[in-house]
């Protein structure tokens, strides 16, 4: 096939397209600039066209996205619509779809694929920007496809010798498509070779001799992706100086966008090679100050989110290794939180002051002074009690100045270091400050500064109530004080009121447990009658509010003890009369109908808790069933509405019930099951099956054998689920673990299953028992995993327990042992992985006696593993290894 010539595009294009030949190859300009159309009868028919002659031709139709790309003479809206869909052809968030595509790509024609190539790389050199830049895209997700597989070779030298090319414009691209490449591309797929002259392209790009602005901006962005293909060239002390002085330089560059991409570069320095920061970090400190001082907001954002980064880095690493750092260590601490304390502190308290007048107080709002705030939060987690005396003096100065600024930046301040430094070192000051707080939450003129004193109180609560230190913070002689100023509190503006049911929400949290009587209860039921008021607030809406009111009375109900057990009954009335009004049907909007389903699932969410309250204790559980009739139906009813969000909550409520109803579930479940298969089904919003999953496992617990009339469509539709590349893969654990939950239900009637569910799990196991190389969210997946699996054998052999069909299982055992063996040598099972091992092993040996005691004996290291669980520090694993060593010494003495 000859290469394309853009000017004569559409005659080859007439030639290999089939059907669609006349209107793909004479109108496909026409037909993507109608599928940008304000009318969308136009737009709807130019998007079914081209996602016809996708599906009908598709080398014909990527053919002609590129060449439509690289067309100079076509119009820049259609050019840069047809890279986008093309680089929507090659890639996808789904992992399954993206597997799809990818695939799909492979599998074209070598010529077709290469003509496609040919085009996206003669658009670099095109003047157009959104022509050149979304071709630096595609290109990337193609070499993210074809490297890995030894394709397309000469890529990165073809790309390298642009560089050299004069206009700027090509340079710029080429040097995006780098940056781009090295997104899309594992480090190990690129030699070093290639990377040290990715690497010196890009640097030279970033040098201040390099006269044009958008050349140096395109290199240093690509070399924020580069970083992690540069690991060889940061062990070379001399390579690093010159990178660390390059993007130090570009700090300091005239331009606005090219100081904040080099301080993003600085940002993933930080966490990137930490430890080789340590020649540097004085030059970075000075870099920094005078960006939070002197440049424009989001450049002096990026010189704070470094320090934050350092933060983080140390916090992680003091957490692991708690200072004790040997020359053997991986990496080490170098203290440099602690070393620029004496200086970041004032800096970073400077910015409290530069707040806005008019700042959104909404979540998500970002500016200087948060995030200074944010990370003096960090500083103070890092250092602990060295950042007290630097911070009280600016508080001090500020509390009360008539300024607002500075007394919200006094009062912020001291909130943000409420983690890290101890209970006893903050106590005295925060008993000194507490009446202050009080009195500036219902007094202040301000309203920027009630907010901030509410979330400090809020704060106050999270970390110091009940702490154990010798004078605690909250007495009965200011118990109602507090009581009584955040209730009042709440009947503030929005944003105070949020942050005061935020602080209540903790003052309840720090009373659990407190066993038959709790300081909150004499004020319960006018806690609970203000935050049922709050939700009806017409502006509930705003700063969170309604959600905010919710979830505390939540708390509120599930830290209170026996004794307001009536009040929370009480309760049960009123919210299901709520829910029920909700479910009326009048006509709404789609927006109404949005903040309709939101309380729903507010109002499902708060008769979760009172289930769970109420069916705890026998006398109130009695009393309670009255309403289960009447709150299922409602549940029945939510269900009908068909949103995800609600589904849900929902559903978790239905579990709470199923618990707390126990055998008598059984006569809701011919109306209840269609909806609980429904949520099983959920491929697209996997949450809800994910959690759907959870409650068939809660109704097993709570019918035991009577779920069996329901147990075919059930284990149909978790086998399917198993068995589909659709469903994400966080599900799949709490099926394994399902599987558990139904055999332990059923017994011995889990016979029918077997022959389907030990295939599936042998199968998962050994996918899971080797994870050498993988990185930290891998190996927590795997533990999810492994623990899914393992508590799926532990329902089926505890289920089968005392059955004659034990034997059944016999063939299964020593498989088992072998994912027992694997996940044991392998060492990087978690704690809750290994107390669900141990006691497979002893459901092995309780089930199987002498059947299961000589291939324990035979294997390899399940002896060692005993052992180690007998000496554990965790009190559980000990337990269960304790009552697995009873298990196998009866079996290996039968």
């Amino acid at each position: 096939m000859q290469p394309i010539r853009f000017q004569g595009a559409p005659l080859l294009l007439c030639s290999i397209f089939t059907s669609f030949r006349y209107t793909m190859a004479m109108e496909v300009t026409q037909i993507l600039l109608n599928a940008q159309s304000v009318d969308s009868t136009v737009r709807k028919h130019s998007e079914e066209t081209l996602k016809q002659f996708q599906e009908q031709n598709l080398p014909g139709f990527l053919l002609s996205l590129s060449g439509e790309l690289a067309n100079e003479e076509k119009p820049v809206d259609s050019r840069k619509l047809a890279g986008l869909i093309l680089k929507n052809a090659l890639d996808a968030k789904e992992q399954h779809r993206k597997f799809e595509l990818v695939q799909r790509w492979l599998s074209l024609d070598m010529a077709v694929k290469a003509q496609i190539k040919t085009c996206l790389l003669q658009t670099l050199s095109s003047p157009v920007p959104d022509a050149h830049s979304t071709a630096s895209q595609v290109i990337a997700k193609v070499a993210g496809i074809e490297l890995p597989q030894k394709q397309w070779p000469e890529l990165i030298g073809s790309l390298l010798s642009n560089i050299h090319q004069v206009p700027a414009h090509v340079k710029q691209a080429t040097l995006e498509t780098l940056g781009y490449l090295c997104e899309e591309v594992s480090p190990e797929v690129v030699d070093q070779d290639q990377v040290n002259k990715i690497l010196t392209a890009v640097v030279q790009g970033m040098n201040a001799e390099e006269g044009n602005n958008d050349v140096r901006l395109a290199a240093t962005r690509a070399l924020y992706n580069a970083l992690s293909f540069a690991q060889a060239n940061f062990n070379n002390d001399m390579e690093r100086d010159f990178i660390m002085r390059v993007v130090c330089e570009a700090t300091q560059s005239p331009e606005v966008k090219i100081r904040q991409a080099a301080f993003e570069c600085l940002v993933s320095i930080s966490s990137t090679y930490y430890e080789k920061l340590a020649p540097y970090i004085q030059d970075i400190f000075n870099v920094t100050a005078k960006a939070v001082k002197e440049d424009v907001e989001p450049v002096a954002l990026q010189a704070i989110e470094f320090w934050s980064s350092i933060c983080d880095e140390e916090i992680d690493i003091l957490e692991d290794f708690g200072g004790d750092f040997t020359a053997d260590s991986d990496v080490p601490c170098y203290y440099f939180i602690k070393q620029a304390l004496p200086a970041l502190v004032p800096m970073l308290l400077e910015t409290l002051l530069k707040q806005e007048e008019d700042q959104d107080q909404d979540e998500g709002a970002w500016n200087l002074a948060m995030a200074g705030g944010t990370c003096l939060g960090l500083v103070a987690r890092t250092v602990g009690d060295e950042i007290v005396p630097l911070v009280m003096p600016f508080i001090q100065e500020n509390i009360s100045k008539p300024d607002w600024r500075q007394r919200e930046a006094a009062t912020y301040a001291f909130g943000s270091i409420l983690e890290g430094p101890s209970p006893d070192k903050l106590t005295p000051l925060v008993n000194v400050a507490l009446n202050f707080m009080l009195t500036a939450l219902t007094k202040d003129p301000n309203s920027h500064v009630k907010d901030t004193t509410a979330w400090t109180l809020g704060r106050i609560f999270e970390f110091l109530h009940g702490s154990t230190v010798e004078t605690p913070i909250i007495t009965p002689a200011n118990c109602q004080l507090i009581i009584t100023v955040l209730l009042q509190a709440m009947k503030d503006a929005p944003n105070v009121a949020e942050k005061s049911c935020g602080a209540l929400y903790f003052l309840a949290q720090g009373y659990e447990d407190m066993g038959a009587s709790s300081p909150l209860t004499p004020y319960f039921q006018e806690i609970m009658q203000v935050l049922l008021t709050v939700t009806h607030r017409e502006d509930a809406g705003e700063s969170r509010l309604r959600t905010a009111a919710y979830e505390t009375l939540n708390e509120v109900v599930r830290c209170s003890t026996d004794e307001t057990a009536p009040m929370v009954l009480q309760l049960t009335p009123i919210i299901m009369t709520e829910l029920h009004q909700t479910l009326e049907g009048q006509k709404l909007s789609s927006d109404e109908r949005e903040k309709q389903s939101e309380l729903q699932g507010l109002l499902c969410g708060c008769l979760q808790v009172i289930i769970q309250k109420l069916g705890a204790s026998e006398p109130t559980k009695l009393v309670f069933m009255q309403y289960a009739d009447q709150i299922m139906n409602l549940f029945l009813r939510v269900f009908a509405c068909r949103n995800a969000t609600v589904h849900e909550e929902a559903m978790l409520a239905i579990g709470a019930l199923a618990y707390a109803t126990g055998a008598n579930f059984a006569k809701y479940m011919p109306e209840f099951y269609k909806y609980l298969e429904m949520g099983l089904q959920n491929f697209e919003e996997y949450q809800v099956c994910a959690v759907t999953v959870g409650v068939v496992g809660d109704v097993c617990r709570a019918l035991e054998d009577k779920i069996l009339p329901y147990c075919d469509g059930i284990m149909t539709q978790l086998l399917k689920d198993l068995s589909s590349n659709q469903l994400h893969r966080s599900v799949k654990p709490p099926i394994f673990s399902c599987l558990g939950d139904i055999a332990l239900a059923i017994g011995e009637n889990f016979e029918k299953y077997l022959m389907y569910a030990m295939p599936m799990l042998q199968s998962a196991a050994e996918l899971s028992a080797h994870t050498s190389g993988a990185d930290d969210e891998m190996v927590e997946y795997t533990n999810l995993l492994r623990n899914g699996i393992l508590e799926a054998y532990s329902g089926i052999f505890q289920g089968f327990k005392n059955s004659p069909k034990t034997q059944l299982l016999i063939p299964y055992a020593p498989h088992i042992l072998q994912f027992l063996d694997s996940i044991y040598m392998e060492k990087d099972m978690d704690d809750v992985v290994m107390k669900t091992a141990i006691g497979v092993l002893g459901d092995l040996a309780d089930t199987l006696g002498s059947n299961a005691g000589s291939l324990i004996q035979q294997s390899l290291s399940s002896k060692e593993f005993l052992n180690e669980c007998l000496s554990s520090d965790d009190h559980l694993i000990k337990e269960s290894a304790e009552w697995a060593k009873l298990a196998i010494t009866r079996a290996i003495s039968v």
